[in-house]
Parts: C-alpha cells; structure tokens; sequence
C-alpha cells in the first residue's frame, strides 16, 4: 500500500470522476429510515462555460453536501441547466448573420430545430466542467427547464395564475432591449451610472400675451436629458405649488421642431427643484410620464421602431437610430435660438442585462404577473425566520425589494422558450365578441370554445426565462405529479446563489413555493461574495482580468482550485494565479505526510485496512504524551469544523483543517515521533488521525483524500460514502492537551529567538529554562523533543532564576505562571553589529511610517487614489508599526 513519490492531481481525478460515475456513487433515493438532505443546483445556462464564479458556487455546494452525506442523510444535489432564453438565441441568430440569414428569413419552425440542435451539441459542456470541479451530483438525475416533463409544470403554473387572475395581459410601459427587441423585467434592465447630459429647451407659448406694449414671457424653459424623446411630447407638466408656473397652467406651448401644440398641466409628481421645475411629458417612453399622461388624459404617440431608430411620427427625423436623432435634434434646436444651455449630469441608466444595450422604455403590450398576493407569504416567511437569508444584511435588502414589488413582465419577444400557453381565434365574419378573449390552455384547443371556429391562432410571443426558473425546487421533481421523490425530497433545505440573483430567482422561487406547493422551497439561502482579482475588480472578459477556472485545474488540479477559492473567501473573494498554489501545496502535503506514515506503518496498515473501528484499538494510557494530544486536538478540530460547516463558515473550516493537519499533524507530531515509528501504539495513532483527518478534509479537497483513503481502507467502498467521524470521550485526554502546548510553545520560544537574531538552523546553540515548579517534571521527561526540535546543544531546566548577560530572552504564558527561556547569544551574534543593524531598520521604518501617515492624512491624496491602493496604503502602515514594535520588544529583551 505504498504511495507515489509525487503526487498527480490529473491522473486522480480522472481515476475516481470515473469512479463515481460508473459506480454511481451520488445517486440518492427515497429512503424512509434516514433524513433527506437536498439541495438545488442554481442550473447555469446552456451556453455557460465554466468561470471562477461556478467554481466558488459549486464548491460551496459541494462542500455541504459531501458533509451531509457523510453525515448520514439521503444527500440530493439536483443538477440541470437553463435554456436561457436570449442568450441562447443570440449565438444562434450571430452564426445565422454569418450566413447573411437572419431568423426571419429561415422561419420560426428552422429557427427552432438550430436551436435544438446547438443546445444538443453544445448545452452539455458546462456539465462537463463541473463534474471535473469534482461536484457531486446526482448527474442521472440532471434536468433542463425546456424538457417535456419540465414545460408542462410551467404551462399548469400559467393556467393556474390566469385563472386565478394574477396572470393579465395589458399595455404598459416596459424595458425594451432595441438590440434583442424583446421586453425586459425591472431586474433585467441593469441602471449603471453613466456621464450624460442635460439639456434645456425653450418651449415656446403659442399666444404669448401682451403687456403695456411689449410681449411677456414667450417660453418655458424644460430640462431633458433624452430631447430625442420631445417628439412624442404631449403636454410639460409643473408642480401646481410652484409660483413660478401657476399663470401658465392650461396654457398651450408648441412643440419645438414639431409644430404641434401641447398643454401646460399641474401634477404633484413634478419635482419643483429638478432642472427648471418643468418637465416634458412623453406617455409612450417613460412610465413616470405615462402614469401621468393616464391621470390625464393625454394623447399617446409613440416615436420609435423596436430597433429605436424614429418612426414617421418623427418627421424629418424618421429613421434615425434615437441617438443620432439626439445629436441633430440638439443641433437643430441651436440653430433656432432654442437650446437655453447643457450641463453635464450623472444619472443611472437601465442597460440590458444580457447584451448591455441602453434600455428604452416603451408603450407595449405584454403579459404580466400580480405579484403583491404572492409576495406576502414569502414577505413573511423571511420576516418570521422561517428562511434564513445569510448574511444577515441580505435579509433587509429582499425584505425592501418585497415591500415594494412590482408586476412582472414575463412575456419576451423571441423565440427559444416555453411559448405562451395562449390562443386567439382568428375565424369568420360571424364571430361574436366573446372570440376576442384569449383562450388559455396547457394544449392546443381544436376550436374556439365560443364560435366553433377552428382558426386559432397561438400567441408569438415566449416567457421569461426566469418563469421556469422559479419553479426549479419542485418542477425538477416531478410536479405537478405526485411522487414519492417530491414528498421526500421537497422541500429542500439549502440555496447557494450569488447575490445579483436574490430578485430574480430566489425571491420568486420563495413565492413559487407557497403559491403551488404550500410549503418554503428551502430554509437557509447562502449568499456567496464575488470572486475579484488582487485589485477588488470583479473579473471579466472586457477587463482581461478573468481566470480560466479550467485551466487551474489543468496546471494545478481541482483540489488546488476549490481548497484556494474557499481559503481566500469572505465577503468577496480576492485571487490572483499565484493564490492557487496553497491549494496545490496542501494537497502535496496531504500527499507527502500519507507516505511518510504509510511507509513507517507498514507493519500493521494491513490489519488496519480491515478493521471497523480503529479506535478500539487504541488504549489512551499506553499513549505517549504527544499521541494523547493529537488525539484531543483532532476532536477539537472535528468539532469546530462540523460547526463551522453547519454555520456557512467554510473559510474558517479549511483554516481549521489546515491547522490541524499542516500545523499540529504534519510539523509537530509526525516530527516529535519520527524517530519512535517502531513503538506499535505510535503507529496506530498515527494512522487513526490520518484516517479520521482525511474525512473531515474530504468536503474541501476530496481527489487526494479519496485516493489515499482507498489505500488505507477497504471496508468502504470509497472516502465519499463513508461515515463522518463521531466524538469519542474517552480519547480525549485535556490535561495532556494542556501540557503538551506547554512543550510546544517552549520550543516555538527558541526557535523565535533563533530566528529574530539570525542564528543559522545548524548553528549549536544552549538554552535556560526557568519554570514554575508544576512544570518542571514535564519539561524534564520531555527534554530530548526539546532538544531536538529547538535544536539545543545544551539545555537546562530549573526553577531558580539564573543571572547570565548578553542573552535573549522569551516567556511562554502558562496558567500556572510564565516560564522564561535564555539563549546566550555571546560567541553566537556579534551583538553590537546585530543591535546596530536593528537600530538602522528601525530608524529606516519609522522614516516609511512618517511618510504614509502624511500620505493617508493628506486629504487630495485620500481623495484621488484609487480604493485599493488606499486599502495597501493602510495595510503597509499596519505591517510596518508592528515590525518596529517587535524590534523593539527583541532588543528590550536582551538581558
């Protein structure tokens, strides 16, 4: 059972993915003698390609569900992807325009079948790549929103809100993306800050009046920043308690460059201090004026094709794209003595969230969702605590968005997704009214219910994407039939999602849950923080700065990648390439440290392969000392790290486990037994902390644990099923915990010393213990450790103070009081040259000091630099003060 001498990451992970796959290793059913543990993969799009975010989130799951398994519970991960309605529909219409088609030209029918067959060729691939993260799945089980199974649950949901009334279809301004010509929910219309401009534009009146022979006032003065609009404006509208405009309410103004005439209206929605305390009013592109133009009655006069160029209602302007219009409008408006000035302004603009075009509000007619009667019982359930949303902070944000919910535009004008369940007849002259009704149904009606007419016609138009994704909790388990699947495993228990899907998907999939199944979908959402790269910059293709996630895993091994990712995580997590070798080094050392043991324990690793339980096996009293602590600190460990999994806190699980097995494991006790591996009670502690410490570290960095527990143990069939160790009582020794720490940190103490006054690692040196009395006994039996880990020559332990110069000194705090250690430095360090050194660096540190403090409190800088060079700024500060305080405190303790 030997080890290789170096560790292969990708000959590994290949060995067991196939493993797991051919053994169906993550396949759960229904099992009524153990608990349920399930969790929804958030499905990524068909035409995803594995990026760091995946990783993170994946992992993530992964950890948890690899835990629970391990814990016992029936453990789903619910795989599947999204059809992703735009996105997927753009690739296909870009190799379309490659071949000078377009979908029009091929047809609705054409169109489909290439998007069928892209999805069959490519829709898998992320699916691929996650399986190589090594997410354990239950991949047979793996759904798509548009499978057949999956479409009829969203056709039931659409007949059920429509006969329940929450489903309408009516005429209102939404988001229109003029690029994929397609409506967009609020939450697709993306506002970023942009640099714009505000213009301000006399309106002229069209009687002006006279007074004592001259004209009064001809104008009003409009501030706009979209003039292109103005073309379909309507009426400009005052605040009817501004005194500025009270004389001009119910006047009439002619539109400029268009020549109609227009009213001046009051309206308590204006903002008197916003520009001029006029503003144009356009029903038909802004829904804040349309709900004005409703009150009313305005006339409505749209101005735009679905590209945005300008339609004929725009005169001379008819097919300008709306931005060119802006620039000739502005133009022309200069030339006629109407453009007053323009001055920057910074406002938010919506940008598709897809292909990041500027959004253009837009008169449509569109299909819509009540929300506010789905809303309250997910309202509730997060108010009441019933869904936890972690972190805290995320709970107030949806709590928010809840309280003031908007219907939701869920009809798209394109053509890849679950088409409306809807039909018009279109039949004979004889019709009678009723035939205007929209008849709705999960299939295709042979005639209309009201004339007989077999004319009918479906609506064009598709649903949301996000409209088969709020049912993903259920819909992939079968409903709306009952099974035996769906009442165990639903609901679920845990959500892991990014924080820019709290709207989008995981409020409504909380609304959904209620609303069909009259239970939560989940109890805890986790969101994750965004993975930036050195510099806080979120990574991305424009910016050049994305990591291939894949190519991690290819140089450095999944392992590497999900250890790296879920160390460095917070609330964002900040990676560079370099970053991804602490995952790699670990895993060596889990590697290195298996070998050294395996190779020492040859003598009983067979019998210890087969046997059940390894600690009965162990007899705490014939224990020496350090194996009666790395006993206890491995139950600390399991301990702390089972609680920091259960609470989310997986940075400090791995934090934990390297601890541990790095630091207690590998540095301190493989290294104070090495010389004793023939002692038979030394080699099974030895092997039952490998043992139990590669579960608790399979979660994280399951590839090397799987590989090297196999070797170690042949009752499982594989680390993955195994169980997760369990406390043990009786193997905890705390006093030997207690007194080992006093060992280990009079060692540390040397070597600090060693280290601070540059003393070579095989430089001979002697050193001086003056201990409390209760100490003194076990520093004595443990002596030669000391010697041999601190690398003493001469070592002399006592309880009476000795009185020696030129030495350095340290104290271990105990709770029986401090134990000094001496080092005589003379013969060893030129200790005036050391000291002169010392002082030089300190003056030199303190002059970097004074230099950033000036820095960080001159206001212009703190003001101009860029956040994260503020952030290295005072961080520099930090690392440098503590450096001259130990100094300091090495020269202070020079006896």
């Amino acid at each position: 059972m030997e080890l290789s001498t170096k560790y292969n990451p990708q000959e590994t992970e290949s060995k067991w993915l196939k493993f797991w796959k051919d053994k169906n290793v993550f396949h759960a059913e229904p099992a009524p003698s153990k608990k349920p543990f399930t969790i929804v993969i958030p499905p990524p799009n068909v035409t995803g390609i594995l990026h760091m975010g995946h990783a993170l989130n994946n992992t993530l799951q992964d950890i948890l569900v690899r835990y629970k398994r391990m814990k016992g519970f029936e453990a789903l991960w619910m795989p599947g992807t999204d059809h992703a309605g735009i996105a997927t529909q753009n690739v296909v219409e870009k190799q379309l325009a490659k071949e000078g088609k377009s979908r029009h030209s091929v047809g609705r029918q054409e169109f489909l079948k290439r998007l069928w067959a892209w999805k069959e060729e490519n829709g898998n691939t992320i699916i691929s790549q996650l399986e190589k993260l090594g997410s354990s799945c239950d991949w047979p089980r793996t759904r798509f929103t548009m499978d057949d199974e999956y479409s009829e649950a969203v056709k039931e949901v659409f007949v059920l809100l429509y006969n329940k009334g929450l489903i309408y279809r009516g005429e209102r301004i939404i988001n229109w993306c003029p690029r994929c010509q397609t409506a967009l929910s609020d939450e697709e219309a993306e506002h970023k800050d942009k640099n714009g401009k505000l213009y301000y534009i006399k309106y002229p009146i069209s009687h002006p009046e006279r007074s004592e022979g001259s004209l009064k006032k001809q104008h009003i003065i409009v501030a706009t920043t979209r003039p292109e609009t103005m073309l379909g404006d309507t009426a400009v509208a005052v605040n009817p308690k501004d005194e500025r405009y009270i004389k001009f309410i119910d006047k009439t103004l002619v539109l400029p460059l268009v020549g109609r005439e227009i009213k001046v209206i009051s309206d308590d929605f204006v903002a008197a201090e916003f520009g001029t305390g006029a503003v144009k009013v356009t029903p038909a592109h802004d829904p804040n004026d349309f709900a004005m133009g409703q009150r009313h009655q305005l006339e409505i006069v749209n101005i735009m094709h679905p590209d945005a160029s300008i339609n004929e209602e725009g005169g001379p302007y008819k097919g300008l794209d709306r931005f060119e219009a802006r620039k000739r409008i502005v133009a022309d408006l200069e030339a006629q003595g109407l453009l007053v000035k323009i001055e920057d302004h910074k406002h938010a603009v919506a940008h598709c969230y897809r292909c990041e075009t500027i959004v253009e509000p837009r008169l449509s007619k569109q299909w819509f969702v009540k929300m506010k009667p789905l809303a309250e019982p997910a309202l509730e359930a997060v108010q009441k605590g019933q869904i936890k949303i972690h972190p805290g902070h995320w709970a107030k944000v949806y709590v928010n968005w809840m309280e003031n919910i908007q219907d939701w535009c869920i009809s798209r004008q394109i053509w890849w997704g679950h088409r409306v369940p809807v039909w018009y007849c279109v039949g004979d002259d004889h019709c009678q009214l009723k035939c205007k009704e929209p008849i709705v149904s999960k299939t295709a009606p042979e005639k209309c219910p009201h004339c007989g007419s077999k004319n009918l016609k479906q609506d064009e138009d598709v649903l949301d994407t996000w409209f088969s994704s709020w049912l993903w909790p259920f819909a992939t388990l079968g409903w709306p039939k009952t099974n035996e699947d769906l009442k165990y495993f639903y609901p679920t228990d845990t959500l892991m999602t990014a924080s820019e899907i709290l709207f989008f998907w995981v409020a409504r999939m909380v609304m959904a849950g209620y609303e069909f199944m009259g239970k939560k979908p989940f109890s805890d959402v986790l969101i994750h923080g965004t993975v930036r790269d050195a510099k806080g910059r979120k990574m991305s293709k424009s910016l050049g700065n994305a990591i291939d996630p894949l190519e991690i895993i290819e140089e450095y091994g999944a392992d590497a990648l999900r250890y790296s990712l879920i160390i460095n995580s917070g609330q964002d997590i900040f990676i560079s390439k370099e970053k991804f070798e602490i995952g790699r080094n670990f895993a060596n050392k889990i590697w290195n440290a298996s070998r050294l043991v395996f190779m020492n324990c040859g003598s009983i690793l067979k019998e210890f392969s087969h046997s059940e339980r390894n600690e009965e096996s162990l007899n705490i009293n014939r224990l020496d000392l350090p194996s009666r602590w790395i006993i206890a600190r491995f139950y600390d460990t399991l301990q702390n790290v089972s609680r920091a999994i259960e609470e989310f806190r997986y940075s400090e699980a791995e934090t934990l486990i390297q601890d541990f097995f790095w630091g207690n494991y590998c540095d301190w006790y493989l290294e104070l037994v090495k010389a004793k591996f023939n002692d038979i009670n030394i080699q099974k502690t030895a092997l039952f902390v490998l043992k139990n410490a590669l579960k608790i570290m399979h979660p994280f960095i399951p590839f090397v644990t799987e590989e090297i527990y196999s070797k170690l143990n042949t009752k499982d069939e594989c680390l993955s099923i195994a169980n997760w160790p369990e406390l043990n009582e009786q193997l905890i020794d705390k006093v030997a915990a207690q007194q080992m720490q006093v060992i280990l940190d009079s060692i540390t103490a040397i070597r600090n010393i060693r280290a601070q006054w540059n003393i070579k690692p095989n430089e001979s040196i002697n050193a001086f213990v003056v201990t409390p009395g209760t100490w003194l006994r076990l520093l004595q039996e443990n002596c030669a450790d000391i010697q041999r880990l601190a690398r003493i020559d001469q070592l002399n332990i006592d309880v009476k103070a000795v009185n020696l110069k030129n030495t350095a000194t340290a104290l271990v705090g105990t709770t029986y009081g401090a134990i000094k250690v001496f080092v005589p430095l003379e013969g060893i360090v030129d200790l005036e040259s050391e000291k002169k050194r010392m002082n030089a660096d300190i003056m030199e540190k303190k002059k970097s000091i004074d230099g950033l403090n000036a820095r960080l409190n001159n206001p212009d800088f703190v003001s101009k630099a860029p956040v994260d060079v503020i952030a290295k700024e005072k961080e520099r500060l930090g690392s440098l003060n503590k450096e001259v305080c130990e100094l300091n405190s090495i020269l202070a303790n020079l006896s």
